[in-house]
């Protein structure tokens, strides 16, 4: 049946339309037919959560727990999760309805127009993409090389330390951090490794996402297993004094939680990037990104919770203290090291490079694919639509985002997290979790496979909860001013490009001129 009606799309791709609605119809069929339908739920489910779950959680939990000072900082995963479900549900209508390659530059464009505002928004989400999706893809390969540390101390060593600091009118001084250790050449070998794999065809690389799946489920029940088996109460429990009080204190370090928290949550979403790879896509993206969520945060607060009954939280939480580093550092390790001896840290930090590897290797393959339907579109640089003649899969695309990430291994961990986070917030979640609502409205007689539950509810909770995120935070115009110079960069580069090829905002003038001549 599924191929069936793959078939039935297919064929619908080569028909014209002159409607906006059709023309959306005709671009999403497009792509289906140069890429191949070969990626089913089960895959797909599964290269979302090996996207979520990525060396993130393994390296963040003493970053949350210093966050809020306590084991209450669970409440970041709790609330996060209503968060990315919230968010969730906004995925899984748009790529229900809009179901080919690109995600969230297809959505952007037809929900504000496609040849009027939405041309600038879809522009605006590719020109960050250029940066966000290399910082995500270099802060798993990142994460990796400090794990494989562990192991070899001497990836340890630092080589260079150089920070650059610019002067910004009006935002005043920006300064980025570069930092070259061994671990530096683990991590750009560890992209580098991945864009050899994704080379490929499609349905193959299914079968590598399934392989890899083994070894990402493997470390987590482990850890969860052994947590739960040696658990004690007293320790993850052992909350401070008045950690409940809902003081100004509370609600900053909750901010600063959930910041992390949606950072590894993060990946949900994935599938809808290469939806025009995705069989029975009207049923199989919703599923995928509802069902990948749920099991996530499942496995989150159940494995905090039994890090958290082994180790004291207040060790992970104080930073002062030496003989703290390397529980904050390689907390996994250092957790199964003390249950069952340094065997079984070397173990499991061989399991968890598995993991930050499989995460990399799913988040190349979605964000590869967008370039490539912005460049069918017209809206980016041609040489994005080429498409390997045996394998059908977007290679330029693909070695780009790969060799740009290969670059930013140079800079700081957390750097990368917090610049990651706001600047993917503001371009692109806030636009699109109204653009919903907005969808509805403009265009309510699109066909929408699947709605959003209790609709609008979950959309609004979603704006509300990422604006919560942003600005709860102590020191959060930092990274702000990262992300709005990126967009006043991306205005002016739009505008100009515009100008020359007579596109919206432009194009109007061009046709009176027209008229009038």
């Amino acid at each position: 049946m599924d191929k069936l009606r793959n078939d039935k799309g297919d064929e619908a791709g080569g028909s014209e339309a002159t409607s906006e609605t059709a023309n959306s119809v005709a671009l999403a069929d497009e792509s289906a037919t140069e890429l191949i339908r070969g990626v089913g739920l089960k895959s797909a489910t599964t290269l979302n959560m090996i996207d979520m779950i990525g060396v993130g959680p393994f390296i963040t939990i003493p970053l949350i727990i210093a966050a809020m000072g306590g084991p209450q900082a669970m409440l970041g995963w709790i609330f996060g999760a209503v968060l990315v479900i919230c968010d969730g549900l906004v995925w899984a209508e748009l790529g229900a309805a809009m179901p080919g390659s690109g995600g969230s530059y297809r959505y952007l464009r037809e929900i504000y127009g496609a040849n009027k505002l939405g041309r600038l928004m879809s522009f605006l989400f590719i020109w960050q993409l250029t940066f966000s999706a290399p910082l995500s893809i270099a802060s798993g390969s990142i994460g990796l090389s400090q794990y494989a540390s562990y192991i070899w101390p001497v990836l340890g060593n630092t080589f260079a330390v150089h920070e650059t600091k610019l002067q910004i009118p009006v935002l005043g001084t920006m300064s980025a951090s570069f930092l070259l250790t061994a671990g530096t050449f683990v991590a750009m070998g560890t992209c580098i490794v991945a864009v050899f794999l994704l080379y490929r065809r499609i349905t193959i690389i299914s079968k590598l996402s399934g392989f890899l799946w083994v070894g990402v489920i493997l470390t987590v029940l482990w850890v969860i297993v052994s947590g739960v088996t040696h658990f004690d109460s007293a320790k993850a429990f052992d909350f401070p004094p008045e950690a409940f009080k809902l003081s100004p204190a509370f609600f900053t370090g909750l901010g600063a939680a959930m910041l992390i928290s949606v950072y590894d949550y993060w990946g949900y979403y994935n599938v809808c990037f290469f939806g025009g790879e995705v069989k029975d896509p009207g049923r199989t993206i919703p599923r995928a990104v509802i069902y990948s969520i749920l099991a996530v945060a499942a496995i989150y607060i159940v494995m905090n919770i039994s890090i958290l009954g082994v180790i004291p939280w207040r060790e992970l939480a104080d930073t002062a203290k030496p003989e703290n580093l390397d529980a904050r550092r390689y907390i996994v390790s250092v957790f199964m090291e003390r249950l069952y001896g340094h065997w079984a840290g070397v173990i499991a930090t061989v399991l968890i490079m598995w993991t930050a590897f499989a995460s990399v290797f799913s988040l190349l393959l979605g964000y590869s694919r967008v370039p490539y339907a912005a460049a069918l579109d017209g809206n980016y640089f041609k040489i994005f639509s080429r498409v390997h003649a045996k394998h059908k899969f977007p290679y330029v695309s693909l070695l780009i985002m790969g060799g740009v990430a290969t670059l930013f291994c140079l800079l700081r961990l957390a750097d990368v997290i917090a610049a990651l986070v706001v600047i993917r917030i503001l371009v692109q979640f806030l636009a699109q979790t109204i653009g919903v609502i907005v969808l509805r409205i403009r265009r309510p007689e699109m066909p929408r496979p699947f709605k959003m539950w209790l609709y609008p509810l979950p959309s609004l909770l979603a704006f509300a909860g990422f604006v919560y995120v942003l600005i709860s935070r102590q020191n959060f115009q930092k990274e702000i001013k990262y992300a709005v110079v990126l967009i006043v960069v991306g205005l002016i580069i739009y505008f100009i490009r515009s100008a020359k090829r007579g596109e919206w905002p432009f194009h109007k003038a061009q046709v009176e001129k027209v008229v009038a001549d």
